[in-house]
């Protein structure tokens, strides 16, 4: 009886076969780890928010109409929250926008009814106010060094003072404002408004910028560790600056899409953004990149908070009930945000004993 032993091509075909086998079953974690509460669970707050108010308000909620009250609705909110993402990835915070978007709207509206400049020019003027503003930001920030939560503050409560000012609280309203004016954000393709459109072109750009450049990764980088950023030669100082810009500019062109959703220039118009736009920013780090503000995280976050405050309305809740249910939402998200990152550095903490206790001496 004689023994065949293996030959070289059956052993290469078992080795073939164990890394297809492994790469199956890494696909298969990867598939359940995308889809998990963990990664995607603000997803399955808006499916369960839909399906409440499903059953609440059959007759009004589940129609084609609902849908567009919310993407309509909350176009400027998606804008809004967009805007943070950059600055927030450095770890800076930009209290000021939302009085940007307030000076860049009563600017453009007061160009096109005072001085009859073009929409162009006049959309161009309210983003270059905005870029005054954020230059100003910059320099508090950056150059002065004060903490960007106060700093930015203090700047934005010196632009609602200049707003006040000028116009004496009084809102700009006008003939020019209700016709090309108001269609540059009223305007609907597809049967949603433009700002909708604007949203989720901004939103692409945001993605393909911090997650397929250099730069990108470099605003990560500043903002979960800014030291060894700086030891890895990345210019911190100047990346920030530059995010007040961006977080600016994005927020003038907020602001002038909102007087013209108005119709109007509202001196107090950005203010109530204030706070559903950083809502939105920390309920969609908590989707797809967990810890990391992204742009497709943001949206997901306006559609759950837009869709839960359509509802309410729709079942009659009081006005208070929406304001209840942001800051319910942002305090869960904040929750969960931390308790992602404390379960990440515990991990990492057993991995690190269990490789120290491979080096050490034996008793």
């Amino acid at each position: 009886m004689t023994t065949q032993l293996p030959t070289d091509s059956g052993r290469s075909k078992r080795a073939l076969a164990v890394p297809g086998s492994v790469q199956h079953a890494a696909g298969r974690v990867n598939w359940r780890a995308g889809l998990s509460v963990r990664n995607i669970g603000a997803v399955y707050v808006l499916i369960a928010i839909c399906v409440v108010f499903s059953i609440w308000a059959p007759q009004t909620f589940p129609q084609v109409a609902t849908i567009r009250q919310v993407l309509d609705g909350n176009a400027i909110t998606a804008l809004a929250g967009l805007a943070l993402i950059i600055p927030l990835s450095t770890r800076t915070f930009d209290l000021s926008f939302a009085y940007v978007m307030s000076l860049s709207g009563v600017t453009a509206a007061h160009l096109v009814v005072s001085d009859n400049v073009n929409l162009v020019l006049a959309l161009l003027a309210g983003i270059g106010v905005a870029l005054i503003i954020g230059v100003i930001n910059g320099f508090v920030v950056v150059v002065m060094r004060i903490d960007s939560f106060i700093g930015t503050l203090a700047t934005g409560s010196l632009v609602q003072a200049f707003i006040s000012f000028v116009t004496d609280n009084n809102t700009i309203n006008n003939l020019k404002l209700a016709g090309s004016f108001t269609t540059m954000s009223e305007g609907t393709f597809g049967g949603v408004i433009y700002p909708v459109w604007y949203a989720l072109a901004l939103a692409i750009l945001l993605w393909l910028f911090m997650e397929y450049t250099a730069t990108g990764r470099r605003l990560y980088a500043t903002g979960f560790n800014p030291d060894a950023a700086r030891l890895a030669n990345i210019k911190v100082n100047k990346l920030r600056f530059c995010s007040l810009l961006t977080s600016a500019a994005i927020s003038g062109f907020a602001g002038v899409m909102l007087a013209s959703s108005l119709s109007s220039g509202d001196p107090t118009a950005g203010t109530s953004y204030l706070l559903p736009a950083f809502a939105t920013l920390f309920v969609g780090a908590t989707v797809f990149k967990q810890g990391r503000f992204n742009a497709w995280g943001t949206l997901v976050a306006v559609l759950m908070l837009g869709t839960g405050t359509v509802g309410l309305g729709l079942v009659a809740a009081p006005l208070w009930a929406a304001d209840m249910f942001t800051g319910v939402v942002l305090i869960a998200a904040l929750s969960a945000n931390a308790f992602q990152r404390s379960s990440t550095l515990r991990g990492q903490a057993g991995q690190f004993r269990r490789l120290t206790a491979r080096f050490r001496p034996a008793s």
